[in-house]
């Protein structure tokens, strides 16, 4: 379980199943949904403050207590260094056992492009 201390208070993220289920309706591309892909690969190669809102707000649904999407945008804006927390979250992705696959996926498809 991922957690973030955000104004004093401790909120779970979790990357599990229903996280793919709710951050993949977030993108359709040709009726496929491809949220994951998009959110990371923004994140990633271009450090995008909202795919990270957008990932994290998927990965809290369902978990106690649950963050409003106002106080997560707050916390990014002003809370948290935004390259170190892309990175934490990124090393979680990588080494969770439900993500870590579609990780090297959009990773490779990345190097690819800039190559």
């Amino acid at each position: 379980m991922f957690e973030l201390e955000i104004n004093g208070k401790m909120y779970p993220f979790k990357f599990g199943i229903g996280f793919l289920r709710e951050i993949n309706k977030t993108r359709i591309v040709n009726g496929e949904e491809v949220g994951f892909r998009y959110n990371v690969a923004n994140l990633i190669g271009e450090g995008d403050p909202t795919s990270l809102c957008d990932i994290l707000m998927a990965a809290n649904k369902g978990q106690t207590p649950r963050i409003t999407a106002k106080a997560l945008e707050e916390y990014i804006e002003e809370g948290e260094d935004l390259d170190e927390l892309t990175e934490k979250v990124v090393d979680f992705l990588e080494k969770n056992n439900c993500t870590k696959k579609l990780m090297e996926k959009v990773q490779t498809a990345l190097k690819e492009l800039q190559e």
